[in-house]
């Protein structure tokens, strides 16, 4: 059991990493979290999808293989990154129980999978984006609590209200709970996400563009913060694909919403 503490705000939790046993097998906290986010989105997305009135068969499909190659995809950036840690002993790449995972893979890679699926299918791509990004903010804020379990993704030494007291390297440090402050990112992006799909959303694709828009903002400035970051050179890998994010977002959005406008001019 580790000790956890918010002595700002008096608030202390003691952590377990392991849930439970299975025939020897320790099952991670972590890994129940970040099921339990996935299985939310999977309920939430099938929503959207029926509220679309989308087949919600093809879509689900989409979704199955949005999970296997997001997966990969968070782990394969991970790596990528980090290859130093891997190039003597390329098969622990595989190893996932050691952790190592990137939600930006996972965003690319399962975009790019729900991309070529609908193509195949010839569905709208932008129409199942729609559906699965409130979604994903979702899983992303339940996600992030599986990284409070694990005692990482933090930031820099402080002593503010929500300053996180935790074991690092034998000794106790007081840290930026970056995990939190992303957590509760996310679950604004998903309120914004949903009132916007339901009542707001126009044209196919802004609920996505929207999503770039909301969270590559905040995780910009979230990502300054941490200490685990993932770097080319001098930059934060992380932020250069939130600026990237942002800037496609907003563009997307806008040249939509023109290109709509002229649309019904003509009409």
């Amino acid at each position: 059991m580790d000790k956890i503490s918010f002595p700002n705000l008096g608030i202390d939790f003691m952590v377990n990493k392991i849930a439970f046993t299975i025939f020897g097998i320790d099952i991670a906290w972590y890994a129940v979290i970040i099921t339990f986010g996935i299985i939310v989105a999977m309920v939430l997305s099938y929503r959207n999808a029926k509220f679309m009135k989308l087949d919600t068969d093809k879509f689900m499909d989409s979704f199955f293989y949005m999970i296997i190659f997001g997966i990969i995809g968070a782990r394969l950036y991970y790596v990528v990154f980090n290859f130093d840690l891997y190039k003597d002993d390329l098969l622990s790449i595989f190893n996932l129980r050691e952790g190592g995972i990137a939600i930006y893979g996972a965003i690319i890679f399962g975009a790019i999978s729900v991309y070529i699926y609908t193509k195949i299918k010839k569905e709208k791509f932008l129409n199942y984006t729609d559906c699965i990004v409130p979604a994903l903010a979702i899983a992303q804020a339940i996600g992030r609590w599986g990284n409070f379990v694990n005692q990482e993704a933090y930031g820099y030494e402080t002593n503010s209200l929500f300053a996180m007291t935790i074991m690092e390297n034998g000794k106790l440090v007081t840290v930026h709970p970056t995990f939190l402050y992303e957590s509760v990112l996310n679950l604004l992006v998903f309120v914004v996400l949903i009132i916007f799909f339901n009542k707001f959303r126009k044209k196919e694709g802004e609920v996505t563009y929207l999503y770039a828009i909301l969270y590559g903002i905040g995780r910009f400035f979230i990502e300054g913060m941490r200490t685990d970051s993932l770097y080319i050179g001098v930059f934060r890998i992380s932020q250069i694909v939130s600026i990237i994010f942002v800037v496609l977002g907003i563009i997307l959005f806008i040249c939509g919403r023109i290109k709509m406008t002229k649309t019904k001019k003509l009409n």
